[in-house]
């Protein structure tokens, strides 16, 4: 319904359900609503996760299996549960086991 934009080397996996519309509840009409969905680079939505309409994911960011996101994901941000909650940050290794994208 609304435009949803997918950075380079996202992964979006099976069942995943990006909603991009909604519905106004104050409306008595009750009108149809669209808000963009954004996932950024190397983004990963799991599973059977959620996005919410208006919904931003940061670069590197990860959606947890069957989380439900209805906020923004800041990058590098990993986020499980239902609702979606910061669960730590998301850091890239070499093959050697370093870290890539540490504060050290």
């Amino acid at each position: 319904m609304g435009r949803i934009s997918i950075g380079e080397k996202a992964i979006i996996s099976q069942g995943a359900y990006l909603c991009a519309g909604t519905h106004d509840i104050a409306d008595p009409h009750f009108q149809l609503k669209s808000y963009p969905i954004e996932i950024g680079a190397m983004a990963w939505v799991a599973a059977e996760a959620f996005v919410g309409p208006g919904v931003t994911i940061g670069e590197a960011a990860v959606i947890g299996a069957r989380a439900v996101l209805f906020s923004d994901a800041k990058p590098y941000g990993v986020y499980v549960g239902n609702p979606a909650a910061w669960l730590k940050t998301r850091i890239f290794r070499t093959p050697q086991g370093d870290p890539i994208n540490s504060t050290k």
